[in-house]
């Protein structure tokens, strides 16, 4: 088998995981046309560009997990994160990587670092294991590098943030999490793909 071979299959490959993560398909939805007839450079299109960047940056931080949940808003070339984290250094990280995204002139970083707990510690824990061990569930959302839902909890107060792909989902979820000992609230913020 040629090289030229093995690459076009590897990018054949490569297409059908990114389309069938839904990659391709966000991009074409915010497609923006390049030059305004009146006007020439469209704004929208950098504006755009900064919300990918900033989107792609939070991702890839190396100890954002399951356990943790960020957010964020592109005003102009000001970048407001919100969110909660388990670790000071993911907050801090998450501004500093910001800061150094092109186009990105102000920072204001309003993430909340949850408090040190043993406790809360064993409840995200068995939350997890108690979602993720459900079989509906850990086939279609365990087995992803950075799982869709997000188990924050914060003085035995547990809040799902993240996107599942129906409404039985997002209720089994929230039961499963309220089946755990020692939750004391379950707050169900999980968003159904449309």
């Amino acid at each position: 088998m040629s090289v030229l071979t093995r690459v076009s299959k590897a990018v054949v490959a490569a297409l059908v995981v990114l389309a069938s993560s839904g990659i391709i398909a966000a991009a074409d939805k915010h497609k923006v046309r390049d030059y305004d007839d009146t006007a020439g450079y469209s704004p929208d299109r950098a504006q755009n560009r900064l919300v990918r960047e900033v989107r792609h940056e939070l991702v890839m931080l190396p100890y954002y997990g399951v356990f943790d949940n960020l957010a964020y808003r592109v005003d102009g070339s000001t970048v407001t994160l919100f969110g909660q984290v388990t670790r000071p250094t993911l907050k801090s990280d998450a501004g500093n990587v910001i800061r150094r995204i092109e186009g990105v002139t102000n920072v204001v970083n309003n993430i909340e670092v949850l408090p040190l707990s043993p406790n809360d510690d064993q409840i995200r824990r068995a939350v997890y294991r108690s979602i993720y061990g459900y079989p509906a569930l850990s086939t279609r959302y365990g087995f992803q590098a950075l799982p869709s839902i997000h188990i924050i909890v914060a003085n035995g107060h547990v809040t799902l943030e993240g996107v599942v792909a129906n409404e039985g989902d997002r209720n089994i979820t929230n039961i499963q999490a309220n089946g755990v000992p020692g939750v004391f609230s379950v707050t169900n913020n999980l968003r159904v793909e449309k």
